[in-house]
């Protein structure tokens, strides 16, 4: 029995023309039959089993949640209580946390079904799920591809049909760029709209938890239940539920087209693809209008002094003394540090954390990380005013579909630059979206991303929503 969204897969269990059991049995299946895809690194089948068994009962009693018997995936570095967590690194090998993030403990309380924790870059490390300690991801349109990354795992498993829906993190387009590269929905909230807590650090004033769904129903239900404050989350803030349903918007929406988003080195099919969406949109809805964001040349070289000061600091708890991989081959305590990182970590990790500790460093924190953040504020700024003047931002999520596996390993910047087009949401806070519009002539899914002003999610959904009735 198929179902477009959770809305009618709750009323199918209700009607008893779906058992919860059955479905989970499929999924389940469908995982152990796309292994050689690698989106999974943990698969919860028996605690998946026995919660649909007690959810069914509930959807039938009236009793149960808003996601009840909705089928999750989460990104393994996100925490569940006695889980295996390693965010697909040799360090954290066998690691276990003592408690539930709080995103996940929202979807339990809402009686999800977790189905287990997907692959990832290395501790989100990566922009193809290459760096895993478990392998690359392979995308399910075409398997000789990356699926993109970090949270590449999650968007193959709900591209691949493998769950419901998946959880992912967003640091500079970890959830838009994979999602845009398997052709689902993928969210970056804005920042502190999800609590962290649970979340494990690679970068703290960029890190958010995001969903992705193969529709914008089941996209905007996740955000409703994973969003509020969160006394464990300083950093976090409670903003209004979302209504995909109602834009909020007195008159046509303004949709701004940055400039600098469509030049050298975008696409040809993406450019001419997004432009068929824009032609194809009723202007009795919509305005258009060009706008400028000249910041945008400095995204990724502010993006990576930033977050790699970030990642040297975040990752110096993993020494081997109080959890996780220890090196055997150590005669002193400064050897276990230096033997427990080299073994543990893998090279794109590694080449981050010496990036951070290098721009962190005396006599060059000036010149890189305090500029860099000055910068970022230019950022900030930088699309205050563009949403003085329009409603909704539209770009193109990725510079390129999904590239060959092995195809930018060697090259570290040309892998870096295809996060050009992502970075500045996070950046500047702000929620960005991607949206799947089609593909290439090489059947490769092309993702489009909006991105709106901070906490108006509202805005940014209801938008995709109409601009989805068009496509």
């Amino acid at each position: 029995m198929q179902y477009g969204n959770h809305r009618e897969k709750i009323n199918l269990i209700r009607q008893n023309k779906l058992s919860l059991q059955e479905n989970v049995k499929k999924f389940l299946h469908k995982i152990k039959e796309k292994k050689h895809l690698n989106a999974f690194n943990f698969v919860f089948e028996e605690e998946a089993l026995s919660q649909a068994a007690e959810i069914e009962n509930k959807i039938k009693e009236g009793k149960a949640g808003k996601a009840a018997g909705m089928v999750i995936a989460v990104k393994d570095n996100i925490s569940i209580k006695k889980q295996p967590m390693t965010c697909s690194s040799g360090i954290l090998k066998n690691f276990e946390p003592v408690y539930t993030a709080t995103a996940v403990q929202k979807l339990l309380d809402e009686d999800a079904i977790i189905i287990g924790k997907t692959n990832c870059d290395e501790f989100a490390m990566g922009s193809s799920n290459e760096t895993s300690v478990f392998g690359a991801v392979l995308n399910p349109h075409d398997t000789n591809r990356v699926p993109g990354g970090s949270s590449g795992g999650s968007a193959v498993a709900v591209a691949a049909g493998l769950c419901d829906a998946s959880l992912g993190s967003d640091t500079g387009g970890s959830i838009r760029q994979p999602a845009a590269f398997c052709g689902v929905f993928g969210l970056k909230p804005t920042y502190g709209k999800v609590s962290r807590f649970g979340l494990t650090a690679f970068a703290s004033s960029f890190d958010t938890i995001g969903p992705f769904a193969n529709n914008l129903y089941d996209l905007t239900l996740l955000l409703n239940i994973i969003s509020e404050a969160d006394e464990k989350d300083s950093t976090s803030h409670t903003s209004p539920t979302v209504n995909i349903e109602e834009n909020g918007i007195d008159g046509k929406i303004k949709l701004g087209l940055p400039k600098e988003y469509f030049g050298e080195g975008l696409n040809k099919e993406i450019k001419s693809k997004i432009d068929l969406v824009i032609k194809n949109l009723p202007y009795k809805y919509f305005e258009f209008k060009e706008i400028s964001l000249p910041y945008t040349e400095y995204a990724i070289a502010t993006y990576y002094i930033l977050t790699t000061a970030e990642a040297s600091s975040n990752l110096a708890r993993y020494d081997g003394v109080r959890f996780g991989f220890r090196s055997k081959n150590s005669a002193t305590l400064a050897d276990m540090y230096v033997n427990t990182r080299t073994e543990g970590f893998g090279k794109e990790v590694k080449r981050r954390i010496m990036l951070g500790t290098y721009v962190l460093s005396s006599g060059y924190y000036d010149a890189y990380y305090k500029k860099a953040q000055q910068v970022r504020r230019l950022f900030k700024e930088d699309f205050d005013r563009a949403f003085s003047e329009v409603d909704i931002i539209l770009t193109p999520t990725t510079p390129t579909t999904a590239f060959k596996i092995g195809e930018k390993t060697t090259d570290p910047l040309e892998m870096y630059l295809n996060d050009i087009y992502t970075t500045s949401a996070n950046l500047a806070g702000i929620p960005a979206l991607n949206i799947p519009v089609g593909s290439d002539s090489n059947g490769l899914p092309i993702g489009m991303q909006l991105m709106a002003q901070q906490f108006d999610e509202q805005k940014l959904l209801a938008t995709a929503n109409l601009i989805n009735r068009y496509l």
